[in-house]
């Protein structure tokens, strides 16, 4: 399916999880560098770390790896990539873990906090993280720490009301040599493009210029919209050379949108993140969604092939709905902490 380091991270830790040997091979067989990036590889030390693993073949550029897994501990963790590579990345392998440990954890992530391919850091909302520097490509050097308690069981989600978007705000930031008027232009191009299907909303994107505490040079935004029920949806881009400032706040702005009209209860970028916590969930959860992603099906196919969960896809037929609304179903297994 998708076939890329997403498959390594959701096997890793349900492996971590459940107490159970895994090996994976061909990872990455159709990326034009195939094999293990460095941020792959400190995914894998780092959920090995947390459960007292023993890890086999993982060096840059492996294609095969077995992890077998002993009991999650919790306490401090560190992982760097050493690279621009993403920290919520390193997150998604090593959150599900530390809900399941023995007692808290503390996890120091390294890299890059706003990276091309991966969700930015302002977008990834957890137990409690702080964001001590930011990081951008090529040279990384972000650093954020999640702090996170150990649960019993995972409650399962219904979350399939939408309700009003009643919210939308954002940063657009530069940091290091770039000027401030890119900032101001990305902002100014997003609010443009949002108004023109937003009409009654105040919309907040602050101008940032971030010199203190980040790593590089970077430029990039991010726009958030909150629903009545609470739900969350994002647009985000990052600059590159060469791209004028306001044509990356109209990406970003587009994607948004694009998030809002499909009426689901989750964006894009969210919807794959929750299958696993569905799956090792206690019960049945629902989740209102747009068009299914390959990202999700690949999600769905690890999470059927390495536990007993079972989901089921349907179109939403209420009166909300239109020809790209869906409904995702998940049957938990239940796992539970023995910690706890």
């Amino acid at each position: 399916m998708e076939g890329g380091g997403q498959i390594l991270r959701l096997s890793a830790a349900l492996s971590c999880i459940q107490g159970a040997s895994i090996k994976i091979n061909k990872i990455r067989a159709g990326r034009s560098t195939p094999g293990l990036r460095p941020q792959h590889l400190s995914g894998l030390e780092l959920v090995r770390d947390m459960c007292n693993g023993n890890l086999e073949g993982a060096t840059v550029g492996s294609t095969e790896i077995m992890l077998t897994p002993g009991k999650i501990k919790g306490g401090n963790h560190i992982a760097d990539t050493q690279t621009a590579g993403s920290v919520g990345l390193l997150m998604q392998i090593s959150l599900p873990c530390a809900l399941f440990a023995q007692g808290p954890s503390e996890l120091c992530l390294k890299g890059g906090t706003n990276a091309e391919m991966a969700p930015q850091i302002d977008y990834t909302s957890s137990n409690q993280s702080r964001r001590d520097s930011e990081g951008y490509y090529p040279k990384g050097g972000g650093e954020v720490v999640l702090k996170v308690n150990p649960v019993k069981e995972l409650s399962p989600i219904n979350l399939t009301e939408r309700g009003n978007i009643t919210k939308i705000y954002g940063r657009a930031f530069v940091a290091g040599v770039l000027p401030f008027k890119l900032a101001k232009d990305m902002s100014t191009a997003a609010v443009r493009t949002i108004r023109k299907e937003v009409k009654d909303l105040y919309i907040n994107i602050q101008s940032l210029q971030e010199k203190d505490k980040a790593c590089g040079n970077g430029n990039g935004i991010i726009i958030i919209a909150e629903s009545s029920t609470g739900c969350i949806f994002a647009g985000s881009s990052l600059g590159k050379k060469g791209v004028y400032a306001d044509k990356v706040g109209i990406e970003a702005a587009e994607m948004l949108l694009r998030n809002i009209r499909h009426n689901g209860c989750v964006d894009d970028f969210l919807q794959d993140q929750l299958i696993m916590f569905m799956a090792l969930a206690n019960g049945t959860s629902r989740m209102r969604t747009g068009p299914v992603t390959l990202h999700t099906q690949t999600a769905i196919h690890v999470a059927e092939q390495l536990t007993d969960a079972k989901f089921v896809i349907r179109k939403s037929e209420d009166e909300h709905a239109n020809n790209d609304t869906y409904i995702i179903e998940c049957q938990g297994v239940g796992a539970t902490n023995p910690n706890l």
